[in-house]
């Protein structure tokens, strides 16, 4: 393959961005993985950002190669990430907080489970998102449940801690599901979003088994000192043996079900590392599963930047660093403006860019596979050597307040995909020219 010259950094780093999400999309990774249809009925489940996405792939290729199946089901994905489908039903609703809606879907997706028999076969489509949207609080309100969630978002804690908490709230998390589907044999196709890909993590592993107890999901309660009393009390009572645990791999559910991950943050990656390859630039993959606070990961990757440019290890110029993951921010009560938009990747290039100051000829691009970084419309933003017009000062200004957006709005560099329909996590890739 030719290779073209590389005349504008940027848009080489949107370029390599769509090449990591192409890898990665429902349409090209599930077919591969779907089950033969069952003698009994084929039930479709699922729920997560790109599952109204997973469902469609489901129909189109099982009305292509399995006409005569009889195939329903009920997916829940977020807002705005519905597709059309034809005998699966989409339902919206909230994340990362959830509500109603979210409630309301996950009691239909159940009731759809009722009466199966050993012939049946549920067939469940799960990707990351799905924690917040398959809700079905245990001795919580939906208050008290959406109260504990934002607190656990604000906490610092990362996705495996949140997802064992949340699986400890809930009759339908931590393999739950599975048990609401038994007799029936369960098929679950994964796109993972968690660092380390732990089935049981990604969308807090309804259909497979915990290992995890009420007594961890305390312990890391009250580690980040959440001040939730109604969860707590939940979790004291599991602690207690009032309330039964999340089934382990020795439920009889589990004899019944296989788990396959179809898509992974190494996945995207490579991918990128790929496109990187065919332009002359070296590419070097640090982690598929970095996490921490995005700060002190913006740190990191800027030493080893400076490292390079300084013409030390690890790699000779033009290279580019590539990690995937998820970092986390923590707002504490004494920050500024808590409330201003960010959202992980945006913090963390901002960070980046303050650490880079003076350095030429390096340009970073972070964003969230699934096209929402936070709570904004943009997947995450490009920074380049001169991403410090207002000076370093005022950048830190909006650091301290968490509005890395609103500074990448200024700026004019987001990058909006809006919803991708997948979602492995995050991509970041620093370019030292």
């Amino acid at each position: 393959m030719s290779v073209r010259p590389l005349d504008n950094p940027e848009t080489l780093l949107q370029e390599v961005l769509e090449a990591g999400l192409a890898a990665v999309r429902p349409k090209d990774v599930l077919p591969a993985h779907f089950p033969k249809p069952p003698t009994g009925k084929l039930i479709v489940v699922g729920a997560g950002k790109a599952a109204a996405a997973m469902a469609q792939t489901c129909e189109q290729y099982y009305q292509e190669h399995h006409p005569d199946v009889s195939l329903s089901g009920i997916v829940i994905t977020r807002y705005g990430h519905a597709v059309p489908t034809q005998t699966i039903e989409v339902i919206e609703a909230a994340h990362p907080v959830p509500d109603e809606a979210g409630v309301k879907g996950t009691q239909k997706l159940l009731d759809k489970l009722n009466s199966l028999t050993e012939d049946d076969l549920v067939l469940c489509l799960i990707s990351g998102g799905g924690s917040a949207l398959l809700v079905s609080p245990l001795e919580l309100t939906l208050p008290e449940q959406a109260a504990v969630t934002q607190a656990l978002l604000h906490s610092g804690a990362d996705i495996r801690e949140m997802n064992m908490v949340r699986k400890h709230l809930s009759k339908v998390k931590g393999g739950r599901l599975a048990e609401a589907a038994f007799p029936a044999r369960v098929v679950s196709l994964l796109i993972s979003d968690v660092p380390g890909d732990d089935p049981s993590s990604i969308a807090s592993g309804p259909t497979v088994p915990d290992s995890s107890t009420f007594a961890d999901a305390l312990e890391i309660f009250e580690r980040y000192e959440l001040d939730q009393p109604a969860a707590k009390r939940v979790l004291t009572k599991g602690v207690s043996g009032e309330l039964a645990d999340t089934p382990d791999g020795d439920a009889p559910c589990f004899a019944r079900t296989k788990t396959h991950i179809v898509a992974t943050a190494q996945g995207m990656l490579e991918a990128a590392a790929r496109t990187f390859t065919q332009h002359d630039i070296t590419p070097l993959i640090l982690t598929d599963s970095l996490t921490g606070e995005a700060k002190e990961a913006a740190k990191f990757h800027a030493a080893l930047a400076r490292q390079i440019r300084e013409h030390r290890q690890p790699l000779a110029r033009p290279c580019v660093l590539l990690s995937g993951g998820e970092t986390s921010v923590t707002i504490r009560q004494s920050d500024t403006n808590p409330t201003g938009r960010g959202g992980r990747n945006c913090e963390f290039l901002l960070a980046l860019a303050i650490e880079l100051a003076g350095l030429p000829n390096t340009y970073a691009l972070a964003a969230d596979s699934d096209g929402i970084d936070g709570i904004g419309d943009a997947a995450g933003a490009i920074i380049s050597s001169d991403s410090l017009p207002f000076g370093v000062r005022e950048a830190r200004d909006y650091l301290t307040r968490h509005d890395a957006y609103t500074y990448f709005e200024r700026l004019g560099t987001l990058i909006k995909t809006g919803p991708t329909h997948t979602n492995v996590n995050d991509l970041r890739a620093v370019l030292v020219l």
